[in-house]
Parts: structure tokens; C-alpha cells; sequence
């Protein structure tokens, strides 16, 4: 009876190792190009408030990274809720292996800007500064760790954020003061690029439609 259920256990492991390998091999579908565009208007609007509404950003610095901290977490939310939404549609019994590869790529890179953001905070606030232009470096090498599921032009959008991140760092160290089109305006960009090469990925047959896209994830599965 153990040596059964020994097998049972061996072979459902087999399974989830077999899904989980079918998954990191597979083009993840999930995000949508309209979602990923709203994220970058969102960057412009809270940009566009700051520069309005903070006469001083480098002097509120709490308020100033507070905005972009709750930008961030929207956007994460609005393109989290979409990938798990269309990936259940678009890669069926693959979806949750699907969405936690996604998660996975970017991870590190969250991880990373969370805790420097807090390093920066207790023990060098005088170097806020550099914070945007790091955040833009690590999406960048996130979209890079994530190029293997993501269609090939994605890469294109992580140089884009690295060359960014590098010029952001560049040119705040000439005042050492934050500015609010120097973290919108970048990630804007990044943000419609990344869109833009979604778009172009998914072609007409996917993405809030039916149709084709049913059929080309079960034809990759």
C-alpha cells in the first residue's frame, strides 16, 4: 500500500514537473496591449499632477515616490488581473503555470527596486535621486529575464528602459533633484513600446475576441 502511494505521489510529481517545464516553453499570452497603453497614460497623468501640484518634488520626497509607489501598484494590479483573466481563455490548463512564469521573470527585479527604495530611504536620502533611474534600469533587465516567454521584440523595450534608467541617472546628477517627467515620461514610453509590440505579437485573432486565439494556444499546447 505505501510502495502505491509512493508511485502516486512520484508520478503526480512527474505531472506538475512536466507542466510546469511545457509552461516555461510556451509564449505567454496573457497580457493585452490596450492594458499595457494604460499604464502608460497613467505614468503621464501622475507626472503630469506632480509637476502641477508639487512646487518642490526633491522636498516631498514621500509624497513624490507615495504617487509612483501607488501608480506602480495600479498598473501591477490592472495587468495582473488581465493576464490571469486571458490566460485562462487563451492557455486553459496552463494558466496558472503560465501566470506564475510571468510573475517569476519579474520578481527579482520588483524585489530589487522594493528594497532599494527602502535602503534609499534609511540610510542615503540624500540619494533619492537615483531611485527612478534604478527602477528604469531593473524593469528593463525584467523584461529581459522575461524575454523567453514574451515575443521576441520585447528585449527592444528592456533596451529602451535601460538606456533610459542610464540617462534619467545622468541628468538628475546634474541638479540631484527629482523630477516628475523623468520617472513619466520614460516609463510612457516604455509602456506604449511594450504595447505596440503585444499588439503586433497577437495579431487580429487575439486578444479581447474570441476566435483564433483558442485555437493557436491549444495548436502550441
Amino acid at each position: 500500500m505505501r510502495e502505491t502511494h509512493g508511485d502516486l505521489d512520484r508520478a503526480l510529481a512527474d505531472i506538475v514537473a512536466i507542466r510546469m517545464q511545457i509552461a516555461r516553453d510556451t509564449a505567454f499570452r496573457g497580457l493585452g496591449s490596450a492594458t499595457l497603453a494604460a499604464t502608460g497614460a497613467l505614468a503621464l497623468v501622475v507626472a503630469g499632477a506632480q509637476a502641477l501640484l508639487l512646487d518642490e518634488p526633491t522636498a516631498r520626497p514621500v509624497v513624490f515616490f507615495g504617487l509612483w509607489v501607488a501608480a506602480a501598484v495600479t498598473a501591477c494590479l490592472l495587468i495582473g488581473f488581465e493576464a490571469v483573466r486571458r490566460s485562462r481563455r487563451v492557455h486553459s490548463g496552463l494558466a496558472d503555470a503560465m501566470v506564475f512564469n510571468a510573475i517569476e521573470g519579474f520578481l527579482p527585479a520588483g524585489g530589487a527596486g522594493l528594497c532599494l527604495g527602502l535602503v534609499f530611504a534609511r540610510f542615503a536620502p540624500d540619494q533619492l535621486w537615483m531611485l527612478p533611474g534604478l527602477w528604469q534600469v531593473l524593469v528593463g533587465l525584467g523584461l529581459f529575464a522575461s524575454a523567453r516567454i514574451l515575443p521576441r521584440s520585447v528585449p527592444l523595450a528592456g533596451a529602451w528602459y535601460l538606456l533610459a534608467g542610464l540617462t534619467v541617472l545622468a541628468l538628475a546628477s546634474e541638479t540631484r533633484h527629482l523630477s516628475p517627467w523623468l520617472m513619466g515620461v520614460p516609463f510612457a514610453v516604455g509602456q506604449g513600446l511594450v504595447a505596440i509590440i503585444i499588439h503586433r505579437h497577437s495579431g487580429p485573432g487575439d486578444g479581447s475576441t474570441d476566435g483564433s486565439a483558442d485555437g493557436d494556444a491549444d495548436a502550441d499546447l
